[in-house]
This record gives C-alpha cells, sequence and structure tokens, in this order.
C-alpha cells in the first residue's frame, strides 16, 4: 500500500475528496481555546500525605493523534509525529527508546522520524532501542534497520520468559531530561489513523524514574541477572514531583507495572489507579482500547470492584472504549455494567479510510482517566489483568485542575460525538474486522 497523504491540521477530508473547515463547536470546553502547556491549580487532595519535597521549573505538555478524515482533532493539541521529530532531532547526548514494536509504510508520518533517529546517531548522539522480542517476527523490517545502524544498539526483550507478558509501554527519554510516554506505538498508523493521546515532560525527577525502569529492562533484555533493579536515588524518590508551568502547578507521580519489577515498587500502578477511583467524588472518566474484568476463566476485580463501589456511592462513572470489545468474551462484561444504575459504557466506531482497510488501525487507542475534574491518569496500559501484573506499562498520575479538566474535555468530546454509542445490555453484537 502506497503510504497516504495526509490532510493539513484542522481539516476534515470527506467522502468526496473535498476539505472541510474544522470549527470549534459553541459552549464545548476550553479544550480547543487553550494552550496546552499544560498546567492547573494544585489539586486540594492528594493521594500522597507528604507534600512534594521537589520543585522544577518543567513542562508538561498532553500530545494528541487523531485519525485523518475524522473530527477528532483537537487543534491545540500538539500531534505526536511533529513533536517526536522536535525531541528527537534535538537530542545532543543519548535517545532511549522502550517501543511494543515498529512498523512503517512507505511516505508515512513515521518515516521521518526514523531517518531522525538514523540523523541522531550520525551526528554521535547514542541510541539505545529496546522492543518487544515477541513482535520482532511480526514487524522485523524497522528493527532490523536500525539494528544495522552505526550507533545504535537494539535489544529484543523477552518479557514473556521473566515476568510473563510482554513489553507494553511505548516511552522515549532524550539526553536524560525529558521524557514522551503515551498509547502510540511506534507504528505509522499510530500517527495517522488511530486516535491517540501522550504526555511530553521534563520534570528531572519524573524523568529519572523512568530512566532507571529503562536501565532495568535494558540490563534484563541483554540477558542481565534477573534479580538486578536499578538503584533508585540515595534518600529514594521524592513523589509528587511538582511541575510549575506558566506560574500554575500540577503534582505528577510515575507510576509502572508490573509489580515485582520495579526498582521501587511504591510505583506500582494499580494500588494508585484504586485509590483515584476511591478519591472520587462526583465522576469518574476512563477510556481505553479495551477493558475486561473476566479473562482466561480468570476474575480480575480489582478495578472492577472500584469502579462498581463509585457507582454505588452516587458517582457518575462513564467509560469509554473502543469497537473491538464488540469481541465476544469482553462485550459481555461492559453490558453488565451499562446495566447497572451510575454506570454508563459507549463504544466508538471509527469510520474507514477513504483510501481502502487498514488493519489494525481505524480506532481509538488513547489510555487515561479523569477524576472529578481535578486528578487524572495517562498511560499505556488497557484495563486488563495481564497488563498490571505481567507485562511492562508505565504512566502518570497527575494532580491539579488545569490539565484534568482539560482531559475531561477530551472525553466529552468522544463521549458526545458521532462516533459513540451506548452499549445495549440486550443486544448481540458482532466484533468488527481488526486484522488482515
Amino acid at each position: 500500500m502506497i503510504g497516504p497523504s495526509y490532510p493539513a491540521r484542522g481539516r476534515h477530508v470527506s467522502s468526496t475528496g473535498k476539505s472541510l473547515r474544522l470549527r470549534p463547536e459553541p459552549g464545548r470546553s476550553g479544550i480547543r481555546s487553550l494552550a496546552f502547556i499544560l498546567a492547573g491549580v494544585a489539586a486540594g487532595s492528594s493521594l500522597a500525605a507528604a507534600p512534594p519535597r521537589n520543585t522544577s521549573i518543567s513542562s508538561l505538555q498532553l500530545i494528541e493523534s487523531f485519525p485523518v478524515e475524522t473530527s477528532l482533532d483537537h487543534a491545540a493539541i500538539p500531534e505526536a509525529y511533529a513533536t517526536w521529530n522536535t525531541m528527537i532531532e534535538g537530542a545532543t547526548r543519548s535517545l532511549e527508546f522502550a517501543e511494543f514494536y515498529a512498523s512503517d509504510e512507505r511516505g508515512s508520518r513515521l518515516e521521518p522520524i526514523i531517518e531522525a533517529v538514523e540523523a541522531a546517531a550520525k551526528r554521535g548522539v547514542k541510541v539505545r532501542f529496546l522492543a518487544e522480542k515477541g513482535f520482532h517476527k511480526t514487524y522485523p523490517e524497522i528493527l532490523d534497520r536500525l539494528m544495522a545502524q552505526p550507533g545504535v544498539e537494539l535489544r529484543l526483550y523477552d518479557v514473556k520468559s521473566l515476568m510473563g507478558g510482554v513489553l507494553h509501554a511505548k516511552y522515549f527519554l532524550v539526553d536524560g531530561q525529558e521524557a514522551y510516554l503515551g498509547s502510540q506505538n511506534f507504528d505509522w498508523r499510530s500517527l495517522a489513523h488511530i486516535q491517540e493521546l501522550g504526555a511530553r515532560i521534563g520534570e528531572p525527577e519524573v524523568v529519572r524514574a523512568f530512566y532507571d525502569v529503562f536501565e532495568t529492562d535494558w540490563s534484563l533484555a541483554g540477558g542481565g541477572d534477573r534479580a538486578f533493579r536499578r538503584p533508585i536515588p540515595e534518600g529514594g524518590y521524592h513523589f509528587p514531583a511538582t511541575v510549575l508551568t506558566g506560574g500554575d502547578t500540577l503534582r505528577v507521580t510515575p507510576v509502572f507495572s508490573p509489580k515485582g519489577w520495579l526498582p521501587d515498587e511504591s510505583l506500582w500502578d494499580l494500588p494508585r489507579l484504586v485509590d483515584l477511583i476511591g478519591s472520587a467524588r462526583s465522576t469518574v472518566r476512563l477510556q481505553l482500547l479495551t477493558y475486561r474484568a473476566t479473562s482466561k476463566n480468570d476474575y480480575f476485580d480489582t478495578l472492577e470492584t472500584a469502579l462498581r463501589a463509585a457507582a454505588a456511592r452516587g458517582v457518575q462513572v462513564q467509560l469509554l472504549l473502543s469497537d473491538w470489545c464488540k469481541r465476544s468474551g469482553t462485550i459481555e462484561g461492559l453490558q453488565s455494567l451499562e446495566a447497572l444504575p451510575g454506570i454508563e459504557v459507549k463504544l466508538v466506531t471509527i469510520p474507514p479510510w477513504s483510501g481502502g482497510f487498514i488493519p489494525f488501525a481505524r480506532v481509538v487507542h488513547a489510555k487515561y482517566l479523569v477524576i472529578d475534574e481535578d486528578k487524572a491518569w495517562v498511560g499505556t496500559s488497557n484495563w486488563e489483568k495481564d497488563y498490571f501484573l505481567a507485562s511492562r506499562n508505565v504512566g502518570l498520575i497527575i494532580e491539579g485542575r488545569g490539565i484534568a479538566a482539560t482531559l475531561n474535555g477530551f472525553f466529552l468530546d468522544g463521549w458526545n460525538g458521532p462516533y459513540a454509542t451506548a452499549v445495549d445490555p440486550c443486544a448481540s453484537y458482532a466484533p468488527p474486522r481488526i486484522g488482515e
């Protein structure tokens, strides 16, 4: 398939090929009007009892991707392909990537990024690329290309033999000073045909925590001692870290999975997500690719119990998921949730691309949680058991109304938009076409 040509930002290309200018809808949240160097007033309550001990003047941005030929573009949010290029081209010393896999298509938005990585290596930047071993046989071309590039060191990580799952995290580090994490895979489709959400952050202690997880995995992927964990700073981390941007304040804590494989086990994401949901007073809004409590005859009740308890105490709980959840074994659990008072579930169906079917694309893939418009999580995990107990994933917990309110607007755009439909507890569902 020849790579598509993409419309300009802020334009929707109709099925007839005409370019239509998208206009903000009256009365919508400030998501389209506020700059997306994000911050907010510190939340009135915190998940951590102790106040943050480190403060830095640094930035936190949300970064999106959206399917072309849809109305899901948020003009105020930077796009991932441009942000990745800027970050990689600015590297002077080191680049570390941890990616599920790498897949490209000729003429895509990913090609210039791959070239930027190669150019960085040529100018002396130390490049290390960590990828899931199990997917190398599916998508070998880009990994093999990078492996052959002088100055690039690549390791294939056999996570299954160690943890039982996969390297599902998607993040990279620049010069040990900035981190990017999010739902975007290192995949051309993630940059043009999938709704994704990520974050760019430059807070030193947060970046250090990501670096320590990367170094742990880099050693394990290279055959290092199974007991090795990168040493954390003397005296431990001091989270939440305070991020000051534009005079506003956010409190940020990096979180990771799975338990048992972390330099600092206190940063395991699962119990912190449960605490977030437990703190909700009015709303819990969650968007994911998939949500499933039952897997392989096993009931994973940790998050399910927290969501049900929130609804039982009068909190409005809303789940926005992809239509991939129409598959047998997943849809039944969602129908059970939808039938409960206080819980609503909607599925999003993205229209096909005018150029033809694209496998594993035209889907919503963002992963984030918003609590009461003053706390949030942005990460790489779908909410199923293995993502927390067997696979490597990463995320950020962010306290502060600025970013949470913006994420809330992002959620409501999808919830009230033209592609979302409520789950019917009594209906029979057929799964969509996903792969080849």
